[in-house]
């Protein structure tokens, strides 16, 4: 039995209670106090039950239960009560305490079990909160990713526009993976895919800041090199370590949508559908990642899109599935194999055939965009 800390002020009742704890299999190590004030000076974090009479030299009925529930609010609580009290522990166990306790009606089997029972509700009570506080945390975390998820600004109809997004990380609806797409006064459709190196919560942190930020520098009409030598600087000055690294793909379709400017950064080239062809973005990449080396030009990538197009953005973690469960990585030309063999993209049934070749969930976090002009 766990040591326990008894506070009672007649020395007749605390030696029955220690004479009765004496008969059980393992007694426990009795700290007696005749008073509040004492107890709260030997109180120890090691102590897993209080007995307390509620008739104190300092304290007495519910003002003493409420003493020792603030200074123990993690311990069990049984109260000693006298015969014509029944009614006050009663009380007691409305207003916090385990359990009471009868003084002159109870036994050595009788207080063992008390205290047992005590304990375990005291353990449950406390999973429970724990379990409440874990379920409310959740809630919480769920409403503020979800509201740090980007709703793209399109003008209706222009394109057809779909996204994914799958976290590495267990029970997270955010991660270090990024995407947005944003639609210009001009018509112009700007959208961007990025990858923060790393998986956690500050990652995703880091994320949420230059998805922002890139949206910021495109509303305000900054593009290619100008917006990602700014948003390098932004990853600079946020990142927690000078090794966190950011790859990204932006791509600019012209007001007439058949047109398109990309700037590769360290990122997957993306897919490219013009009527019968599929194939990767060729003529990357742009340049190193963001947060690499300072000062750097990125090159831009003309893309001819026609009149009828899909373009898929995306990060590694939709390439870097394993084969089978084996050391052989999926990689862009088993990307591409899935597309023909499904006649198109649907991004729902690529992840879904991606998961099965990888034969278990996708590790690493995953962000797609799907942008298309059908003719």
């Amino acid at each position: 039995m766990p040591p326990l800390l008894l506070i009672e002020d007649d020395a007749g009742d605390a030696f029955l209670v220690e004479e009765l704890l004496q008969e059980v299999e393992k007694p426990p190590r009795i700290t007696w106090v005749r008073s509040m004030a004492e107890a709260k000076e030997r109180f120890t974090r090691d102590i897993q039950c209080v007995l307390v009479d509620l008739s104190l030299p300092d304290a007495s009925g519910m003002e003493a239960l409420r003493h020792v529930l603030a200074m123990a609010p993690d311990v069990a609580v049984l109260v000693l009560t006298g015969l014509n009290d029944a009614h006050v522990g009663i009380a007691a166990v409305a207003e916090g305490a385990e359990d009471y306790l009868v003084k002159g009606d109870v036994d050595a089997r009788l207080l063992a079990r008390a205290i047992r029972y005590a304990l375990e509700r005291k353990r449950a009570d406390l999973a429970h909160q724990r379990l409440i506080q874990s379920e409310l945390i959740r809630r919480e975390n769920t409403r503020l990713e979800h509201g740090l998820l980007p709703v793209p600004l399109l003008a209706p109809g222009s394109v057809e526009h779909h996204t994914r997004y799958l976290p590495g990380r267990q029970r997270s609806l955010l991660a270090g993976d990024f995407y947005d797409t944003v639609q210009g006064p001009d018509g112009a459709i700007h959208t961007v895919v990025g990858d923060v190196c790393g998986h956690g919560p500050d990652e995703a942190a880091l994320g949420v800041a230059l998805r922002i930020a890139w949206r910021t520098l495109t509303l305000a009409g900054r593009h290619g090199n100008d917006a990602l030598r700014t948003l390098d600087t932004v990853l600079r000055h946020e990142r927690r370590s000078p090794e966190i690294f950011t790859t990204l793909c932006t791509a600019t379709i012209e007001p007439g949508l058949r047109h398109a400017t990309m700037h590769l950064v360290g990122h997957p080239p993306p897919v490219l559908i013009r009527g019968d062809e599929i194939d990767v973005v060729r003529g990357g990449p742009s340049g190193p990642p963001l947060g690499i080396f300072p000062e750097i030009e990125w090159k831009a990538i003309d893309v001819p899109l026609g009149d009828e197009w899909s373009l898929l953005v995306y990060t590694d973690g939709l390439i870097e599935a394993s084969v089978d469960g084996g050391p052989d990585l999926l990689g862009t030309e088993g990307l591409l194999s899935i597309i023909e063999e499904q006649e198109g993209i649907d991004l729902d049934r690529l992840i879904e055939r991606v998961t099965e070749i990888n034969r278990e969930a996708l590790g690493d976090d995953l962000a797609a965009v799907l942008i298309a002009r059908k003719g």
